[in-house]
């Protein structure tokens, strides 16, 4: 069974959602895991990628930007990928930044979703919610 934990941050500000995205990032690398971070878009993988190199002092989250119609695992433990889900089995974390869910999260033992105080991503988020609540899915909730 996933465990989803929506992580409901205060602000709208684009910026601080990608670095709360690289802390959480950081966090499960740290305890071992292997994160895939689902983009919006190229553009918003680009600012994440350069974002885990900068976005606390002495940050280091080896990571790598997952290209269209690149195949097979990646040895980083971080890779970042618009709408597509890299190869490879050991995927724990699933990021999703995307307005719907992707097709894949089921595969993952956890995936984090963030929601901020954007009017259109709080509902786009509700929906999110609702859909892995009809899928029986467990559900968290932290206000940030």
């Amino acid at each position: 069974m996933t465990r989803v934990d929506f992580y409901i941050l205060s602000t709208d500000s684009d910026r601080a959602r990608l670095h709360f995205t690289c802390r959480i990032a950081d966090k499960a690398m740290r305890s071992g895991r292997h994160i895939v971070i689902n983009s919006t878009s190229e553009h918003e993988s680009r600012q994440l990628d350069e974002l885990l190199w900068t976005f606390s002092q002495g940050s280091f989250v080896p990571h790598r930007v997952v290209g269209a119609g690149e195949t097979g695992p990646a040895r980083e433990p971080v890779v970042i990928a618009s709408g597509r889900e890299p190869g490879g089995e050991q995927w724990n974390v699933l990021i999703n930044l995307a307005a719907e869910v992707p097709d894949f999260f089921s595969r993952y033992e956890r995936v984090v979703e963030l929601v901020d105080a954007d009017q259109l991503r709080r509902k786009q988020g509700r929906e999110r919610y609702r859909f892995y609540q009809d899928r029986g899915c467990e559900l968290n909730t932290h206000q940030m």
